[in-house]
């Protein structure tokens, strides 16, 4: 890759990170969000639905309605609406302005992960967009590694207000750098909603879209109350948290790095074998709850293959999508991953309610397993074709 191509694929990951610790930090400060505003657990996580069940109703309006923009204005306004979010949801009074605020952050987060892998394909050659598309899920590991551990820390240190302020200042340098070095992209010919159908005619497309809407339900279901299965259930220290969430990230990082090095050598198998590891993580949480060793473990193998079958399934889509129609593709997928983040985290808060935090792993690992046996269903048919 030359000079002027990895500038703005350094810009992307650093975008991609801000995004993706703004979206989570909230699991890592779900208890002191909820204690400022005397809510409980389940009450608080209403707001990590909302803002999923936001984006996965703005993402593909917002992309149709927004696909004449040539793509560098586009970003630069998301980021720069993703910024105001974050300053409305520092001074946010009480919880209903902060799910406001949180809001605009979902609509500018709709468009940017419907077009933040286009724009780093579209920024090198065929043969480098593996690499292209390990960058911008490295910046969303490296949220896991440090910006949501950090994020926690700074907000057990200092309040969660002052976490929302500090994203919002390094989403805005992350603004002025990106005018610096991102380069125009032409906008494609306008997508229309009388082309929606099409889309829906690309059997790989669908495959992608009905497994990933369930992997997502089943994952979130246990990973949006990790911190209180942590402290309540695995009996850890506020600070063994921390490193436990530093290990998820950290192992999320390996697993964009493994996807970039061997995706290629055989693409549904590193699919099968990914799902199939977050499944088990899932299904091993109550299990392994009383060894940090063993939740260490559980860390590494969700974290990595979570990350890998994401970029795995991104990958796909572009590979199977017309160019024009990718980002609308990519916003619908968006949707439904957002879905099941909005939708995991109500079920997690009903099982954490009506039963235990104790089992929200084995609630999500059985519909992770509803998406895994699904894929499989999928890979063979078109295997017989």
């Amino acid at each position: 890759l030359t000079r002027r191509q990895w500038l703005p694929l350094i810009g992307l990951s650093a975008a991609a990170f801000v995004f993706n610790t703004s979206e989570f930090m909230p699991i890592g400060l779900l208890l002191d969000i909820g204690q400022s505003f005397a809510l409980t657990e389940s009450q608080t996580g209403i707001m990590i639905s909302v803002y999923a069940w936001a984006v996965m109703l703005l993402s593909m309006p917002l992309m149709v309605l927004s696909s004449r923009f040539e793509f560098k204005k586009l970003l630069l306004g998301v980021i720069g609406l993703f910024t105001l979010g974050q300053f409305l949801s520092t001074i946010a009074p009480n919880f209903p302005f902060l799910i406001a605020a949180r809001l605009v952050v979902a609509t500018s987060h709709a468009i940017f992960w419907s077009i933040a892998t286009i724009v780093a394909a579209r920024l090198v050659d065929p043969k480098h967009q593996p690499i292209a598309l390990s960058l911008i899920a490295t910046g969303s590991s490296i949220a896991m590694i440090a910006g949501l551990p950090l994020g926690r820390m700074l907000g057990l240190a200092m309040g969660w207000r002052m976490t929302f302020a500090s994203v919002g200042l390094i989403s805005a340098a992350i603004l002025l750098y990106l005018c610096l070095v991102m380069p125009k992209h032409e906008a494609t010919e306008r997508f229309t909603f009388r082309q929606l159908p099409s889309l829906l005619k690309n059997p790989i497309l669908v495959s992608l879209y009905i497994v990933i809407a369930f992997i997502a339900t089943g994952y979130y279901t246990g990973y949006s109350y990790i911190e209180p299965f942590m402290a309540q259930i695995a009996n850890m220290s506020p600070s063994l948290i921390t490193t436990s969430l530093t290990i998820f990230g950290l192992a999320g990082l390996a697993g964009s790095i493994i996807f970039s090095k061997v995706y290629d050598l055989n693409r549904f198998r590193f699919i099968a074998i990914t799902l199939t590891g977050v499944m088990i993580s899932l299904l091993s949480l109550q299990i392994c709850a009383s060894s940090f060793t063993a939740i260490i473990a559980i860390c590494i193998i969700w974290g990595m293959c979570s990350t890998a079958f994401n970029v795995a399934f991104q990958s796909e889509l572009i590979r199977y999508t017309n160019p024009s129609a990718s980002a609308v593709a990519m916003s619908i997928y968006s949707g439904l991953f957002n879905l099941g983040i909005g939708t995991g985290t109500a079920i997690g808060g009903q099982v954490t309610d009506k039963l235990s935090v104790a089992n929200v792993g084995y609630a999500g690992g059985i519909i992770t397993a509803i998406g895994v046996a699904i894929s499989a269903l999928f890979c063979a048919i078109r295997h017989k074709s």
